[in-house]
């Protein structure tokens, strides 16, 4: 296979590394088929995003048309899918967009969409578990099993008390219990993990399914009208504005095929499996989506989910099915907990991998000699995410991992077609078809999507990206092993 030339040791910002694959001996073991891949991504992408977020943009931004958002959404994955799955099959290597631009686009812009992962991982994985307690704490409550209110919130949310007394919470314990609970199970090992998320999987398919088939017949069609409601006179709410600003806000449950790359290294044949894993699983979860939102939204008018953290119980109200109520909220903490799995999961890959070339501490490179896993970055991690999950409320989170997730699709694209010329020669055993189109149209979705997004979000993103470079420049950019050379 044909190799770009290694980059002499410089001091450049744009220094690129070449592609070398880690001995299997010294890396992470290669446990992973197609079918736990696509797995993997259904595990990520079907949870908050479907089971949460939809209420929330058909009420906020889009009305009956969230199911056109869903579907612009994925027009814009499917571009990026394509160019993943021939970057995946090129570089095999842990670390997903990351990666990808390391040896694409140069160290400076690894760093950027590094850092940004990070983000999109962490913070993700925490929003998610603070939607898992809630649905748990519901669950226990239908089994006449009551937690202290202090005890299921952060010390900056009020909870009322049995007595009718407004007091401040103490911590989410069943957040950061989860969180542990996870993080362990992927320390333990990879396949074991992905048999896991497999089983979960397989729940959360049969609950949707179960949904839209005793949902269907319960349609009031008089919910369709308008389809798309009127522009309010604000950009987002409602009309073609409405439709793209929903569109931001549901990306984040499109992050699944995103952390399926991340799992490259551990793929068996990553080849031929990581574009299998990558387009079967964003192919399987859009049709979920727009399946299940169709029903939502039929279900229960858009006007009545403002503010409904839980769209998907209040939908099956609606039907004369009371068993289905305790099946749903089952299937929705199974949803819950596969996509803190995968979050985490790649969390910690995309950190092992920086830290693999010099830009993070070494310990976080380390292999557990057993279990083949980066198991220092998984602790991190279980102590950050865990902490900002017991500790914060968590809100308009689902905007700042899109636009994380965005960014990283943009510059995605932005490799394909830089590799194409600095490495003409090198085996592609995936090609994305029409030359540059395909990579042009993903960039030029993504980007329409991300400026969509409200102005808040903008400042958190560039705020984040300010502090990772004030440390990529007072640390990772001596440290890095482009700059000693090794």
């Amino acid at each position: 296979m044909a190799q770009p030339p290694a980059n002499p040791p410089t001091s450049s910002l744009l220094r690129r590394k070449r592609i070398e694959i880690p001995a299997d001996a010294q890396g992470l073991r290669r446990v992973l088929g197609p079918g736990s891949l696509i797995a993997l991504g259904i595990g990520c992408t079907i949870g908050a995003g479907l089971f949460s977020l939809t209420g929330i943009a058909a009420s906020e931004n889009a009305g009956p048309a969230v199911v056109l958002s869903y579907i612009v959404a994925a027009i814009a994955c499917g571009f990026a899918g394509l160019c993943y799955s021939e970057l995946a099959s090129m570089i095999p290597i842990a670390g997903s967009a990351y990666t990808y631009a390391y040896m694409a686009l140069g160290e400076v812009v690894a760093w950027i969409i590094g850092w940004d992962l990070v983000l999109e991982y962490a913070v993700g994985a925490a929003a998610v578990s603070v939607s898992w307690s809630r649905y748990v704490t519901s669950l226990l409550g239908g089994w006449g099993i009551s937690l202290s209110p202090r005890l299921v919130a952060s010390p900056f949310e009020a909870v009322v008390l049995p007595d009718g007394s407004h007091v401040a919470g103490i911590m989410n314990l069943p957040a950061a219990f989860i969180i542990c609970v996870v993080s362990m199970l992927l320390i333990r090992g990879v396949s074991e993990s992905a048999r896991v998320n497999s089983a979960i999987v397989m729940v959360k398919l049969a609950i949707i399914v179960a949904v839209i088939a005793f949902g269907l017949p319960y349609i009031k069609t008089a919910n369709y009208v308008p389809f798309i409601p009127a522009n309010t006179g604000t950009f987002g709410h409602f009309g073609l504005s409405g439709i793209m600003r929903a569109a931001g806000t549901i990306f984040f449950a499109y992050v699944g095929f995103d952390a399926v790359s991340t799992a490259a290294q551990e793929a068996r044949n990553p080849a031929r499996d990581m574009p299998i894993g990558i387009l079967g699983s964003l192919l399987i979860c859009t049709v979920a989506y727009v399946a299940f939102s169709l029903v939502l939204t039929g279900l229960v008018n858009y006007k009545d989910m403002l503010g409904d953290a839980a769209p998907v119980a209040t939908a099956i109200d609606q039907t004369p099915f009371g068993w289905l109520k305790l099946a749903v909220k089952f299937g929705i903490i199974c949803g819950f907990t596969s996509v803190l799995l995968v979050l985490l999961l790649g969390q910690s890959r995309v950190f092992y991998a920086m830290a693999r070339d010099g830009l993070l501490p070494g310990l976080f490179s380390s292999i557990h000699p057993r279990w083949r896993t980066p198991w220092y970055s998984n602790l991190l991690f279980m102590v950050i995410t865990g902490g900002l999950a017991a500790f914060l409320p968590i809100d308009q989170l689902a905007h700042m991992t899109s636009i994380g997730t965005l960014l990283a699709f943009v510059i995605v694209c932005i490799g394909v077609m830089f590799l194409r010329r600095s490495a003409p020669d090198m085996e592609r055993r995936f090609r994305v078809p029409g030359g540059p189109v395909i990579p042009v149209l993903g960039i030029v979705c993504c980007l329409a999507v991300m400026l969509s997004l409200d102005r808040l979000t903008w400042v958190r993103l560039v705020v984040w990206l300010i502090v990772g470079m004030a440390i990529y420049f007072g640390y990772s950019r001596r440290s890095s092993h482009l700059a000693r050379g090794a």
